[in-house]
């Protein structure tokens, strides 16, 4: 089985993707843990798509991959998947599970980012969750995917939904 999952920030891709993995027996590659490097280095396109070509030809029978990134090896990843979920969970979930998430992991790294990125909630990543991340053209991105597969694609809208769907 191969799961892909895409959503806003705070939705909850990376726990989900975990409890995937563990529940089917599966590798799992977060988009973020290749994201950036320590101190919060933005790693290139190049580097990014080697890293998720590694992996999905490493693990040709099965993954779960969590991260949007559509245009990182995109085409590749929604192919191959068996099922692309799609957590569009409103800001009033999210902005309190980064929230907690910060709490949490506050001068840690979380077990879902790169080493040495340490967690951090400031201006730039408040706006992302609550404004850019959501805005019409990342909107339109998630309907395009939705559109080109819509016989995989799983549109949850809320942590229950997702829950009641998928028997966690």
């Amino acid at each position: 089985m191969k799961i892909a999952i895409l959503g806003h920030s705070g939705s909850g891709k990376s726990t989900l993707a975990r409890r995937l993995g563990d529940k089917y027996g599966l590798p799992v590659l977060h988009f973020d843990s290749i994201h950036f490097l320590p101190g919060w280095v933005e790693t290139d396109r190049p580097y990014k798509r080697e890293k998720v070509t590694e992996f999905l030809d490493k693990y040709p029978d099965g993954w779960v991959i969590d991260g949007n990134y559509l245009k990182i090896c995109a085409q590749r990843r929604f192919e191959e998947a068996d099922h692309i979920l799609y957590l569009d969970f409103p800001r009033r979930v999210c902005l309190p599970r980064v929230l907690r998430r910060w709490l949490q992991y506050r001068g840690k790294t979380r077990p879902d980012m790169g080493e040495g990125c340490e967690e951090k909630v400031d201006r730039e990543f408040l706006l992302w969750v609550l404004r850019d991340g959501r805005s019409p053209e990342k909107l339109a991105e998630f309907r395009a995917v939705q559109a080109q597969y819509p016989d995989k694609f799983h549109h949850f809208t809320s942590p229950k939904q997702l829950e009641k769907e998928l028997k966690l």
